[in-house]
């Protein structure tokens, strides 16, 4: 799993050109990873503003409005992935690094729940 982070504020701050220039590039890895067969899915997510996180206490679960975290860079989106070896991981999750996305964690999945996993 490729998961990517970028600063919010940064994000509503880009310009249509900024803008259409991601979704060009990303338009391109996904045209690139469909032909391989590596891209399996992803999704881009609502900023963390619109997000609810919930945590468990054994007094009984709370609910708070926000990320879990609070961080200047946030999770923004996943692409799952399937790919021979940690380095073709790397090699896709780099080419999503720019302005906009500044962070990329590479973690392997050990479940597929109601994914093909072949």
């Amino acid at each position: 799993m490729v998961l990517m982070y970028a600063d919010p504020a940064a994000t509503e701050a880009m310009t249509a050109e900024e803008r259409a220039e991601v979704f060009l590039r990303h338009e391109a890895l996904h045209r690139d990873l469909e032909g391989t067969g590596e891209m399996l899915n992803g999704a881009g997510l609502v900023y963390p503003r619109d997000t609810t996180t919930i945590r468990w206490s054994r007094e009984g679960n709370s609910a708070a409005d926000g990320p879990f975290v609070e961080a200047a860079e946030q999770l923004t989106a996943y692409y799952v992935i399937d790919c021979a070896t940690p380095e073709r991981a790397r090699e896709i999750a780099e080419r999503v690094l720019d302005f906009h996305v500044v962070a990329v964690e590479i973690r392997p999945i050990h479940d597929f729940f109601g994914m093909d996993d072949s």
